[in-house]
């Protein structure tokens, strides 16, 4: 990035191979049953990190994430409740989250996959020493909800190293049309 960078550009100037995310976010929302399974495996990946991130010997990104942990711990405890109620509600709220779970699964490894800025040299940690405890935190929801684990096998991955989905161009579309159209403009 040039001296130049500034939110802005980070946000609304760059192209898709340029941003570095995980597949799970590129998802179309769906139906709600979708997002809130979404939510729930995102936001308890997120809880395991930004504990881990609070004690960085980092001061700045330590304070960043027990901020975020803050927020964070609301969405996993707001996400896990109707991801329970869902699963263990109605037949078709039920079929729902199968389905969901079926779709969204295969995309939950690149969570674990450290690109080379979380390194453990980056970070302090390992990133794939995370996944115990997330899985452990799914493994609970989940057998209340009478849910079951799908098969571990093959994960999507990439958008960490730029490789996205078809649906990034979308969204980066949408997020950026304003601010293409008028690139001189002050937001």
């Amino acid at each position: 990035m040039s001296s130049e960078t500034t939110e802005d550009t980070l946000a609304y100037f760059r192209n898709d191979r340029e941003f570095r995310n995980c597949l799970i976010m590129e998802l179309p929302k769906g139906d709600w049953a979708f997002t809130t399974l979404r939510q729930f495996l995102v936001s308890n990946f997120q809880f395991r990190l930004y504990t881990k991130l609070a004690q960085s010997g980092n001061e700045e990104l330590a304070a960043i994430a027990a901020k975020a942990l803050k927020e964070v711990s609301y969405h996993l405890r707001w996400s896990s409740e109707w991801v329970i109620r869902l699963g263990d509600g109605t037949d078709e709220s039920r079929a729902r989250m199968e389905n969901a779970l079926t779709e969204i699964w295969h995309y939950t490894g690149e969570l674990f996959m450290p690109a080379a800025f979380e390194s453990s040299a980056e970070t302090g940690f390992d990133l794939a020493a995370l996944q115990p405890a997330w899985m452990e935190e799914v493994t609970t929801v989940f057998d209340e909800a009478g849910l079951s684990l799908p098969a571990t096998g093959w994960m999507h991955s990439g958008g960490k190293t730029g490789i996205h989905t078809e649906y990034m161009g979308y969204i980066l579309a949408e997020m950026q049309s304003v601010a293409r159209a008028h690139p001189d403009a002050q937001w």
